[in-house]
């Protein structure tokens, strides 16, 4: 089974990172206001970053460590996964 963990740009230009098994779904579920607290009150406009992972440790791990990061530490990380 996957995990994936992700970011979402919000749409005031902040950053929501998060990890599931059900990318599709849990995406849904922020976009109707039912995938945490934050994403109630920065609506998500789209996915900006995405890493699949073959462990929930894996995932939840690579979440802590995104989340430490900057703004502009996340956004080069996003940028980077755009050029591959």
């Amino acid at each position: 089974m996957s995990f994936y963990v992700y970011i979402l740009q919000c749409c005031d230009g902040s950053y929501y990172t998060g990890y599931t098994k059900n990318l599709e779904l849990r995406i849904q579920q922020h976009q109707n206001g039912k995938g945490a607290k934050y994403t109630k009150a920065h609506r998500p406009q789209r996915v900006a970053y995405m890493e699949p992972f073959g462990t929930r440790s894996a995932a939840m791990k690579r979440e802590r460590e995104i989340k430490k990061l900057s703004h502009q530490q996340k956004l080069t990380l996003i940028i980077g996964q755009d050029k591959k």
